[in-house]
């Protein structure tokens, strides 16, 4: 008996290297890019052991959980952290990242989250760039978030090392991941002897191995069915445009935040600023009185499916998440969202207005779709 997902033949170096090549397009860069076998904490993990030790004063930005876990790692690694913590209802600034400098311009390395989907952020990374770079500081950013739902671009951000992985916007697998490195990066990698090496762990086996080997023999068996799946959601990115699939991501983020405006009953945005709210999730600060997790239950209670979900840890008592990424960033998913929260909220005794949620998400969402149009053509 034959499978469509077994009895296929091995995965070639030659497909394999292809791939590579299509996300190096993806993220514009001709910077090295390295897919690894594993979700996105391995090369999120894997390019700060290569790249700190005790010689490294970093600079780690946290505007959500994710920064809080670099820092760990950086401190791990031997490496002197100087934490920019800001609220997680907000993003930091280039202004705040240049303060930081001037008070301590021995940093040489700053870690940054793109997009924080489990926050509801994003932080303004070009403009992060141009301080980084003035300074001389490699720049580490996990773009794994942000990827597919809004501009990711680590050459002309000077990012030196730029962490994707597909399984939120772009909407492929989470079984693989990428990461692009800069000469700058690899260049710290092999001055830095506690970098990983012969481990899974390890960037420079890649480069060592792979890269400066031409492509031509991979390290190990690679993961076939998410390499194969990998190829397939690019591919599908590509047919539909990439502008395109960002201004879908966009209109959904601006539809649910217009919509649960709209919604009444005490529900807000969770991020202030719309500026600074990631199109990859829109968070929602549940009513006072009520709790984050309870609506939720009570929302998925209808339907399952529904791309929504209680923040966590002790965001549960108060986040709403609406993950409206990769398939869900459509017109239907926002509304069913939308409306399943409205249901929840009279349920609790709150009063509603569903009609008006979903006719403000409706004009939300056409007026971002025409506005991401007319930067793309122009008109």
């Amino acid at each position: 008996m034959t499978h469509l997902l077994l009895d296929l033949p091995p995965l070639s170096a030659a497909r394999f290297a292809s791939i590579e090549d299509r996300v190096a397009r993806l993220l514009s860069t001709g910077q090295d890019v390295v897919i690894m076998q594993g979700e996105a904490l391995l090369p999120l993990e894997g390019a700060i052991r290569a790249t700190a030790g005790p010689g490294t004063t970093a600079l780690n930005v946290i505007t959500g959980p994710y920064g809080q876990t670099f820092g760990d790692w950086l401190r791990d690694c031997g490496a002197t952290v100087i934490d920019l913590a800001v609220p997680f209802h907000t993003a930091v600034t280039a202004g705040q990242i240049r303060d930081a400098f001037a008070e301590h311009p021995e940093i040489d390395f700053v870690s940054l989250v793109h997009a924080e989907a489990a926050t509801g952020n994003t932080n303004p990374v070009a403009e992060i760039g141009e301080v980084v770079r003035a300074h001389g500081a490699l720049f580490y950013l996990d773009a794994v978030a942000s990827i597919g739902a809004e501009p990711v671009l680590p050459d002309a951000w000077g990012v030196d090392l730029c962490v994707i992985g597909a399984q939120k916007a772009m909407g492929g697998p989470a079984g693989v991941s990428a990461v692009s490195v800069s000469e700058r990066a690899w260049a710290r990698m092999a001055a830095n002897p506690r970098a990983p090496r012969r481990s899974y762990l390890s960037l420079l086996d890649w480069k060592e191995r792979w890269i400066d080997g031409g492509r031509k023999a991979l390290l190990h068996a690679p993961a076939q069915l998410e390499m194969l799946a990998l190829e397939a959601c690019v591919e599908r990115i590509e047919a539909a445009g990439p502008d395109a699939v960002i201004a879908r991501h966009a209109a959904a983020a601006a539809a649910t935040r217009a919509g649960a405006l709209a919604l009444g009953g005490g529900l807000g945005p969770y991020v202030h600023d719309a500026a600074e709210a990631a199109p990859v999730a829109t968070t929602l600060r549940a009513p006072s009185g009520t709790g984050a997790a309870d609506l939720v239950a009570r929302a998925l209670a209808a339907d399952p499916a529904l791309p929504l979900a209680a923040g966590g840890g002790a965001l549960a008592k108060e986040m709403i998440r609406v993950n409206h990424y990769g398939p869900a960033a459509n017109q239907g998913a926002v509304r069913a969202s939308l409306t399943a929260l409205g249901t929840a909220l009279a349920d609790t005794g709150l009063t509603v207005d569903v009609a008006a949620a979903l006719g403000a998400a409706e004009q939300a969402w056409r007026r971002t779709l025409r506005e991401r149009i007319g930067e793309v053509t122009g008109a």
